[in-house]
C-alpha cells in the first residue's frame, strides 16, 4: 500500500460540506443594524475582528528558542517544522523537518518500534557571523513565520511556510551583503524508532540503513530505504530570486513500492519554479478563511490569545484525510510515544473542532471508517467476527502490530493479562464520530461509522458480561487508563458501555433499524451492575479504590465527557463534588490534562471560577513558551483540550440542550462567540456586555429541536431574521423551546432591546504577554 498523500472522502455530507466552506454564514442584525462579519469588514476593513484578534495572538521570538517547547511551529496535518536553535551550537538555526506519513513498516516489533513514526532530520540555517540577535513573530492570521536574525556580519531577514495544500516547506531568506554567503546543511537522521532512547528494545529490532543523499541536477534528495521496504525521500533546492534565497523542501513516502524519490523530485522540481511570493497566496487565503469559520474574545488576554494559537496549531496538525495525530502531531522530537494514541490523547486532540467549526479537520472519524476491518483483525480469533478494538497504541492505519516486549498495547481479554485487557478505547473513540453526528446531525455518518463500529465495540463487552448472585451483569477484570492496576467492574468499561448500549438504541430509533440485539442493549440498561463508590467518589472498579495520585480521569467519563451523570441530577451532585475534589487532591502524578478535565467538570457544574482556577494551574505548571505541553516527551494533547475547556465555560450542548454562558467567571463581564458550533447542528452567536447577556442567534442547519437555556435574568423576546417574533414555549427556568425550521434563525434579547450584533473583540481586562519568548 502507499503511503503517499491522497485526497481522501470524508464520509457524510455535512463533514464535507465543513471542509468547503469559506466565510461564515450572514450575521443577522434588524433593519439599520450592522450585518455580518464580512459586510462589517468590508465596510471597515481595517475593523476586521479576525484580523484583530489574530494580530493580537502572534507569537513573537526576541530570544533565541532552544528547545521544540519554545520555538515556532509550522505545519499543514502532513509535513511539520519546528523551528529552534542548534543544541551545542547557538550560532546556528535548526529547521526540522518531519512527516506524519513516515513510518516503519515491520509489524513483528510492535507500534512503538515496528510501525514507529520515524524521525527524517533538520537543515541548519549557518550565518557567517556570530548571531547576536533575533526578532520573529509567527503570523498566525497568514500561518508564516517572519523576522530577523542578526549577526556580527550582517542581518538574515526570512520568511518561511508549510504549505497548506502541498507537502513543501518554503523558507525565503533575504541575506544583507555581510551575509551573502549563508549556507544551508541537511542533517539525515537515523531511521530508528524514538523509543529507543527511553526504552528497552525488543529482540532483533534494529534500525534502518542510513540515508543516502543524491544529486539530481541541481536537486538534493535524502533516499531513506526502509528493511521492510519502500521508502522515505526528502528533496530540496535552493533558488534566487532576486536577490533572495528560498530554501524548497519536500517529503514523500512509499511502502512497499520505492516510488517516493520521483514523486519528491517531481514536487521539487514544480515547486522550486515558483517564487515564495507567488506561493504564499493560496496559502494565506485558506488560513484567512478557516480562521472566519468561528470567533471567541474574551477579557482575559493572555488566555484569548493562547486560543487562537491552539485554533493554529489543530490546522496546522489535523486535517479530515490526514493520519490521526500522533502523540506529538506532525512535530516528531525524541519521545517514548512515536505512535497514535488512543486511550485519551486521541480523544482530547480533537474534542475543540466541533464547538469552534472545523469539522474540515475530523480525522478520526474518516480513519475509524477507512480502517474498520483493522479494528476487528487485531482481537483474538473468536471475537474478530462480530466484535471490534482498538489498541491503546497504533500506526497510522491503526494497526497495533505484533506482540513484542514493549512493542505497543493490543485490546486484550477481560479477565486475562497480559496482554492488559484495556477495552474501552474504541467506544470512546466513537464518542468523538457521535459528537461529530450531534454537531452535523449528519446521518451518514451515524449511519456508516457510529452505528456499525459501536455495535461490534459493545459485542466486544457482551461476549464477557455475566450475572451475579445478586441479579446484575458483571464485568471480569479490565483495566482503567492509566491506573496500574486492574479491576472487575472496572468504571472506565462500565461508563463506556452504557453509555454505549444507550446510543445504540437510540441511533437504531433514528435510522429506523430493527436490529435483533436491541433487547439484549435494553437488558444491559436494566440491570449493569452500579458503578462502584465510596466515601471519596467513584473507584476505580469493584473492590479497587482511587487510592493514588493519578493523572487520567477514565474513571470519571459518566460525568465528562459522557454526561452520564450529571450536576443537574441533585442527587449525583455530592458524588460528583466528592469524586473531582478526591482526584484533585493527590498530587505528585497530576499532569496537564488533569486540570483541563477539572476545568471542563467544574464547567459542568456552573463554577467558572473553580473552572478558570484549574486552567490557571495548567497554564503556570505545565502550558510552555509557545504553548507546547511536555511529560517526559512532547505531547500535544493537553493544550488543545484547554481550548475545549473554554468551549465548555461558554455554551454546553449536551442531553437535548444548548446552555449559553454556562460557567463564566464574574471577570469575564465582556465576551462574545460568533458561529459556535452546537449539537443538533446550530451556529450560535452571543455577547455578553457588562456582566450580562445581551443577545443570543442560533442558525438552525438541520432543523432539529432547538432547546436553550438563554442566561438572560428578565423576560425575553424572540425574533427571526427579519425582526418578525418568533413563539416559543418556556419548558424550564430560564429555558425555552423554538420550533425553527432547517436555515431559519433566532434572535433572543431582553424584551424591548435592539442591541448591535456586530462582531467585534472585546477589550482585555489587563495587559499580558506574548506567547514566545519576548524581551520582557
Amino acid at each position: 500500500m502507499s503511503s503517499a498523500p491522497t485526497r481522501r472522502t470524508v464520509v457524510g455530507t455535512a463533514v464535507a460540506a465543513g471542509a468547503a466552506a469559506g466565510l461564515a454564514g450572514p450575521a443577522t442584525a434588524y433593519a439599520g443594524e450592522p450585518q455580518s462579519p464580512a459586510a462589517a469588514v468590508a465596510a471597515h476593513p481595517a475593523g476586521d475582528p479576525w484580523a484583530t484578534v489574530l494580530a493580537d495572538a502572534d507569537m513573537v521570538w526576541q530570544k533565541m528558542p532552544q528547545t521544540w517547547y519554545e520555538g515556532p511551529f509550522l505545519g499543514n496535518a502532513l509535513l511539520g517544522s519546528g523551528i529552534y536553535a542548534e543544541p551545542g551550537d547557538a550560532n546556528a538555526v535548526r529547521f526540522n523537518v518531519q512527516h506524519s506519513e513516515v513510518q516503519d513498516h515491520r509489524p513483528e516489533f510492535g507500534s512503538l518500534f515496528g510501525l514507529a513514526r520515524l524521525p527524517i532530520g533538520y537543515f541548519t540555517l549557518e550565518p557567517v557571523g556570530t548571531i547576536t540577535a533575533i526578532d520573529w513573530r509567527l503570523r498566525l492570521r497568514d500561518a508564516e513565520l517572519t523576522g530577523t536574525i542578526t549577526t556580527d556580519k550582517g542581518t538574515l531577514r526570512l520568511r518561511a511556510l508549510v504549505h497548506n495544500s502541498r507537502s513543501l516547506l518554503a523558507i525565503e531568506v533575504t541575506p544583507s551583503a555581510g551575509e551573502a554567503a549563508f549556507r544551508w546543511v541537511f542533517h539525515p537522521a537515523e531511521a530508528i524508532s524514538p523509543r529507543v532512547a527511553f526504552k528497552p528494545v525488543p529482540d532483533g529490532y534494529t534500525g534502518n540503513p542510513p540515508a543516502v543523499v543524491e544529486d539530481h541536477h541541481g536537486i538534493q534528495a535524502a533516499v531513506q530505504p526502509l528493511l521492510a521496504g519502500g521508502q522515505h525521500v526528502t528533496a530540496w533546492r535552493e533558488r534566487t530570486h532576486a536577490g533572495r534565497r528560498t530554501l524548497y523542501v519536500t517529503v514523500a513516502h512509499s511502502h512497499p513500492r520505492r516510488t517516493a524519490r520521483d514523486r519528491a523530485l517531481k514536487d521539487i522540481r514544480f515547486a522550486s519554479a515558483l517564487s515564495y511570493d507567488v506561493l504564499a497566496p493560496s496559502h494565506r487565503a485558506w488560513w484567512h478563511a478557516y480562521y472566519r469559520k468561528s470567533f471567541l474574545s474574551l477579557p482575559d488576554a493572555r488566555l484569548q490569545r493562547f486560543y487562537w494559537i491552539q485554533l493554529y496549531k489543530v490546522a496546522a496538525a489535523a486535517r479530515a484525510d490526514a493520519p490521526v495525530m500522533a502523540t506529538s502531531g506532525p512535530w516528531l522530537e525524541s519521545t517514548p510515544w512515536p505512535a497514535t494514541w488512543w486511550n485519551l490523547n486521541v480523544q482530547l486532540e480533537y474534542w475543540l473542532i466541533h464547538g469552534s467549526n472545523h469539522l474540515e479537520l475530523d480525522a478520526v472519524t474518516r480513519a475509524l471508517g477507512e480502517f474498520r476491518d483493522n479494528l476487528s483483525n487485531q482481537l483474538d480469533t473468536p471475537y474478530r467476527k462480530d466484535s471490534a478494538g482498538i489498541p491503546r497504541t497504533t500506526d497510522i492505519h491503526l494497526v497495533n502490530g505484533g506482540d513484542a516486549a514493549n512493542g505497543g498495547y493490543a485490546v486484550g481479554i477481560p479477565g486475562q493479562d497480559p496482554p492488559t485487557p484495556e477495552v474501552g478505547n474504541l467506544t470512546w473513540a466513537l464518542h468523538n464520530v457521535w459528537l461529530t453526528y450531534r454537531h452535523t446531525m449528519d446521518e451518514s455518518v451515524l449511519r456508516e461509522v457510529v452505528y456499525p463500529l459501536l455495535r461490534k465495540a459493545i459485542a466486544y463487552y457482551l461476549h464477557f458480561l455475566t450475572p451475579g448472585s445478586d441479579g446484575k451483569l458483571h464485568l471480569p477484570a479490565t483495566f482503567s487508563p492509566e491506573y496500574g492496576v486492574n479491576a472487575p467492574d472496572c468504571n472506565y468499561d462500565l461508563m463506556l458501555l452504557r453509555w454505549g448500549c444507550a446510543t445504540l438504541l437510540d441511533s437504531a430509533r433514528q435510522l429506523g433499524v430493527k436490529d435483533p440485539a436491541a433487547p439484549r442493549w435494553r437488558e444491559v440498561l436494566a440491570k449493569l451492575t452500579p458503578y462502584p463508590v465510596d466515601e471519596n467518589g467513584f473507584m476505580i472498579g469493584a473492590g479497587v479504590p482511587f487510592a493514588k495520585s493519578h493523572r487520567h480521569y477514565s474513571h470519571m467519563l459518566a460525568v465528562y465527557p459522557l454526561y452520564e451523570v450529571t450536576w443537574e441530577d441533585p442527587a449525583k451532585r455530592e458524588l460528583i463534588e466528592t469524586s473531582l475534589n478526591h482526584w484533585v487532591g493527590f498530587e505528585g502524578a497530576l499532569q496537564g490534562y488533569t486540570f483541563t478535565g477539572a476545568a471542563s467538570m467544574s464547567a459542568q457544574m456552573g463554577r467558572g471560577e473553580d473552572a478558570l482556577k484549574y486552567l490557571g494551574e495548567l497554564m503556570s505548571r505545565f502550558i510552555q513558551a509557545n504553548t507546547m505541553y511536555k511529560e517526559s516527551g512532547p505531547v500535544i494533547e493537553t493544550p488543545l483540550s484547554a481550548a475545549q475547556s473554554l468551549h465548555d465555560m461558554v455554551c454546553q450542548s449536551w442531553g437535548g440542550v444548548i446552555r449559553i454562558f454556562p460557567a463564566l467567571p464574574a471577570a469575564w463581564r465582556e465576551l462574545v462567540v460568533h458561529d459556535f458550533r452546537t449539537q443538533g447542528a446550530f451556529l450560535l452567536s452571543a455577547a455578553r456586555e457588562d456582566g450580562r447577556t445581551r443577545w443570543v442567534r442560533l442558525r438552525s442547519e438541520a432543523g432539529a429541536p432547538c432547546v436553550v437555556r438563554h442566561s438572560f435574568d428578565g423576560p425575553i423576546e424572540v425574533r427571526d431574521a427579519r425582526g418578525r417574533r418568533l413563539p416559543y414555549e418556556t419548558v424550564g427556568a430560564g429555558t425555552i423551546r423554538i420550533a425553527l425550521r432547517r436555515g431559519q434563525e433566532a434572535i433572543i434579547t431582553a424584551r424591548g432591546d435592539r442591541p448591535d450584533l456586530t462582531v467585534r473583540p472585546v477589550e482585555a481586562a489587563e495587559p499580558a504577554p506574548r506567547w514566545g519568548l519576548p524581551a520582557s
